[in-house]
Parts: structure tokens; sequence; C-alpha cells
């Protein structure tokens, strides 16, 4: 018997070759990381967009919810239980969606009192979240007083502690409110450059 030796020679196509430039498929990693954020930006800008709008609108959905509430229990005389009755069936018919207990749709009807008037809605009060306005609805009584801390919740972007914090604190009487002389004691162009 005979052996016979086999030599295996590579096949061309075991070759690894690497290209001289990046391919198209493994971007050099500056261009692509740049990418990558940028996209990631757009996908969370979209994303907090999404958010604002849903909450706005339920924010109107809620003050047309406690307005109806009101005008029902004045036209046909309704006392409180109706609110109760009304949360059993909303959330048997709407299972999947919260928001409608006793005590949030209390906050409804009184979200409505506080701001009878459904433009604030578009200016101010839909621009917040629903628990802001729940603190601000238990926590501030005068409507100029809520007005000025929705405003300020707006433009700082204060969360619910910031908020509630700000309010036990008077911010409103120690800055926004503050009574000041200087219309009567400083000369006119003074006072305007120190209100």
């Amino acid at each position: 018997m005979q052996y016979v030796m086999l030599k295996f020679l590579p096949c061309p196509s075991d070759r690894i070759v690497m290209p001289s430039k990046p391919s198209a498929l493994f971007p050099d990693d500056e261009n692509y990381f740049a990418l990558l954020d940028g996209l990631k930006s757009r996908i969370q800008a979209s994303q907090i967009k999404a958010a604002i709008a849903v909450n706005q609108e339920l924010i109107r959905l809620y003050w047309h919810i406690g307005r109806e509430i009101l005008v029902q229990q004045q036209e046909q005389g309704w006392g409180k239980k109706v609110i109760n009755r009304l949360s059993k069936d909303l959330k048997r018919e709407f299972p999947d969606m919260k928001g409608f207990s006793a005590r949030n749709l209390g906050y409804m009807k009184t979200f409505a009192e506080a701001w009878p008037d459904e433009s604030i809605l578009q200016q101010a009060a839909a621009k917040i979240p629903w628990f802001h306005n729940c603190i601000l609805l238990d926590k501030v009584k005068d409507s100029d007083q809520r007005l000025w801390y929705v405003q300020q919740t707006i433009t700082h972007g204060w969360s619910r502690n910031v908020l509630t914090l700000q309010i036990e604190t008077g911010l409103y009487q120690r800055q926004g409110g503050a009574i000041t002389n200087f219309e009567r004691t400083l000369p006119p162009a003074q006072s305007d450059e120190n209100r």
C-alpha cells in the first residue's frame, strides 16, 4: 500500500482582504457616531413633542369632562354622588384608561371651575402636566397667582416638587406679586429699568 501525501492550497475565496479604505458597511467612527447622535436627538425631540401633544389633549379632555359635570350638576341639581357613579361607569367603559377615579373627576370639575374660559387652556394650563394643575388647584386659590405659577412652571420647567416648594415658600409674594415703590420714587426712565 502506497500513501499519497496531499497538500491543500488555500482557495482564493478563503483569503480575507481588507479594503484600503473603510467600506460602506463599516463607516468610520467619527461620521457614524455623529449620525447616530443626530438620529437619537431627533427621536428624543419627537418623543417629547408627542408627549406634550398628548398631555395638552388630555388636559382639554379633562376640562371638558369637568365642565360637563359642572353644567349638569347646576342644571339637573345633581349632587356629589354623580361623580362616584360616573367614575364607576367610565372605568367600566374604558378599562385600559387611567384617570377616571372619583377623586380625579372631582379635580376635573374644580379645574373647569378655576378656569371657566376655555381659551386659558391654549395659553397656559394645558402646557403643564395634569398633576401640576392639581397641585395648583389644591394650594393656590387666587386665579392671578395660579396663572403666575403656571407661567413660571412653563418658563422654568419646574417639576411637581419644585412647584410645590415654590408655592409653599411664597415665591409669588416674594417675587411675582411684590409691590414696589419704583414708580413713585425713581424718575420714569429708571423705574422701567428696575421693575
